[in-house]
């Protein structure tokens, strides 16, 4: 009988919030994932490691990178050092998991997977919705014709959550761009990954408030036609109160029935062919950590391309600038 794969030895490049949440659900994972951690506050590294059972910390990105014993990275910095970080981490030879949105610039996606094919290593974008088990439902149900053709497809993500005015997110260089670009990619890769993929898009922007310590522009509507002849809309608000503070409704329409679910992944409710169903995806992984994990691990060990491949994350930056190139400024 063969012996079980040593564990992945795995350091994360910032030791911030996204690095808290990740590091939870890698431990949930068990002892298939070892994980240090680097910052360029050494106190705050060694404390993470602490915290989150760690195998070591590091002082700097520099030398968690440099070590030998360390396999893989995760580049869980703002948006704006991850090119930067990814390209010295495949220079000496480490796997990279870079945190979404993966690069600011269509070039930027080409430089890395240049770098990447030259260094022969899995470089995967940690798109953790892709995994969800609300994303893997909805993909299932149409592709088993559950409502039949799709003709409309709506997905509403509002929320009253207000960065404050220290948050890195209100520097848009170095997050990439407003709040949209910052968190809206995730909706904008579920809503083209159902099946169908977008063809055509618009955006269109409310006039910003400037009001409070959030500077940022925080909403955006978004239309778009599938490659199928559907076409659909999404609606992007961090500064709208919704139920429980995050509670909203999405539904996909077609031709034989509606799919409405919880846009977070609490339920989904589909009236088609048949009886009315109601499905829960999951609360065990129900944002999609622990899947993406085990699918990076995956890619590393066979080795295979990860689903959120550089590729496929490029597909959705296309789509974020063609939003942004019919979006007027903010006007400051």
């Amino acid at each position: 009988m063969p012996l079980p794969a040593s564990p992945l030895r795995l350091a994360f490049l910032g030791c911030g919030f996204i690095t808290a949440v990740h590091s939870r659900h890698v431990r949930a994972l068990g002892a298939a994932i070892q994980c240090a951690y680097a910052s360029r506050d050494a106190a705050k590294a060694e404390s993470f490691s602490q915290r989150f059972g760690g195998i070591g910390h590091y002082p700097s990105y520099a030398a968690a990178i440099a070590d030998p014993a360390i396999d893989a990275v995760v580049v869980a910095v703002p948006p704006a050092f991850h090119l930067p970080l990814t390209l010295e981490a495949l220079a000496a030879g480490k796997h990279v998991l870079v945190e979404k949105p993966a690069f600011p610039t269509l070039q930027d996606f080409h430089t890395a997977i240049a770098a990447r094919d030259q260094a022969r290593r899995v470089v995967m974008v940690g798109e953790n919705d892709h995994y969800k088990p609300l994303a893997v439902r909805l993909r299932r149900l149409l592709a088993d014709g559950a409502i039949g053709q799709l003709v409309f497809a709506h997905f509403t993500t509002v929320a009253h959550r207000l960065k404050t005015a220290e948050d890195w997110r209100n520097d848009e260089a170095m997050a990439g761009g407003d709040a949209f670009f910052e968190e809206g990619i995730h909706w904008l890769h579920i809503a083209s990954s159902l099946g169908p993929t977008i063809s055509a898009i618009d955006g269109y922007r409310p006039e910003p408030s400037r009001e409070g310590p959030d500077r940022r522009a925080k909403s955006m509507m978004v239309a778009f036609h599938y490659d199928n002849g559907a076409v659909g809309s999404l609606l992007y608000s961090r500064e709208i109160p919704s139920l429980f503070r995050g509670l909203r409704l999405s539904k996909l329409f077609g031709r034989d029935g509606v799919i409405t679910f919880e846009s977070n992944g609490l339920f989904v409710a589909v009236r088609g062919r048949g009886w009315p169903r109601l499905y829960l995806p999951g609360w065990n992984d129900i944002r999609g950590y622990r899947a993406m994990y085990h699918d990076f691990v995956r890619a590393i060990r066979e080795p295979a391309t990860p689903e959120m491949s550089l590729e496929r994350a490029l597909a959705d930056q296309r789509l974020m600038d063609a939003v942004y190139r019919v979006v007027a400024p903010a006007p400051v």
